[in-house]
C-alpha cells in the first residue's frame, strides 16, 4: 500500500512540473507575440526623427521667404535710387544746356563794349592810323578771349590735303611740284574748339 501510495504522490508530482512548463511556454509566446518596450522605444526614435526633419524643412523654408523678402527689398530701394539718379541728372543737363553759353557770351561782353568804342572812334576821330590800331587791339582782344574758351584757328598753308580738316573749294596749277596735292591759299579759316574741329578750312589745292 505504502508503495502505490508513493508512485501516485511521484506520478501527480511529474503532472505538476508537466503542468507548469506548458504554463511557462504559453506565457513566454504570449510575451513573444506583444512588441516590448525596445520596438515601443525605436518607433518613438523614428517619429522624433522625422518630426526634427520636417521642422527642419520649415526652418530652411522660413530662411528662404525671408532672403527673398530681403533682396526684394534691396532692388526695390536700388530701383528707387536710380529713378532718383536719372530725374536729377536729366534736370542738371537741361540747365546745362540752358546756361551753356552763358560763361562765353560773359567774357565777349567787354570786346563789344570795345566796338562801341571803337564805332564812336570812327565818328568823331580823322586818325586813320589810331583807328586802325584800334580795331586792331579789339580784334586781338577777341581772339585772346576765344582761345582762353578753347577755340583756336588752324594753319593750312603749304599743308598736305587733309579731308578731315580742310575743304577744297577748287583745285589749280601748283606754282611748284613741292606743292602738288598741298593747300597753296585759304579762302575761310578753320576753327578747332580744343581738339575737335568745327569749321572746316575752305582752302585752294595745288594739282
Amino acid at each position: 500500500m505504502q508503495n502505490k501510495d508513493s508512485n501516485v504522490k511521484d506520478t501527480g508530482a511529474e503532472n505538476e512540473n508537466s503542468q507548469e512548463s506548458v504554463n511557462e511556454q504559453n506565457e513566454k509566446s504570449t510575451i513573444n507575440e506583444i512588441p516590448g518596450e525596445e520596438q515601443t522605444d525605436k518607433s518613438i526614435e523614428n517619429t522624433e526623427e522625422q518630426a526634427n526633419e520636417e521642422s527642419s524643412e520649415l526652418d530652411e523654408l522660413e530662411k528662404m521667404v525671408a532672403e527673398n523678402k530681403e533682396l526684394k527689398d534691396k532692388y526695390l530701394r536700388l530701383y528707387s535710387d536710380f529713378e532718383n539718379y536719372k530725374r536729377r541728372t536729366n534736370k542738371e543737363r537741361l540747365e546745362l544746356f540752358k546756361t551753356a553759353g552763358e560763361d562765353v557770351l560773359k567774357s565777349l561782353l567787354p570786346v563789344l563794349d570795345d566796338f562801341d568804342r571803337a564805332e564812336k572812334a570812327f565818328e568823331t576821330s580823322s586818325d586813320a592810323k589810331a583807328l586802325t590800331d584800334g580795331v586792331k587791339l579789339v580784334s586781338h582782344k577777341l581772339k585772346s578771349t576765344l582761345s582762353q574758351k578753347g577755340l583756336n584757328a588752324y594753319e593750312t598753308i603749304g599743308k598736305e590735303f587733309d579731308a578731315d580738316m580742310h575743304e577744297a573749294i577748287v583745285k589749280t596749277a601748283a606754282p611748284s611740284k613741292d606743292l602738288k596735292g598741298k593747300v597753296i591759299d585759304e579762302i575761310e579759316k578753320g576753327y578747332m574748339l580744343n581738339d575737335k574741329v568745327i569749321r572746316f578750312a575752305k582752302v585752294v589745292i595745288g594739282e
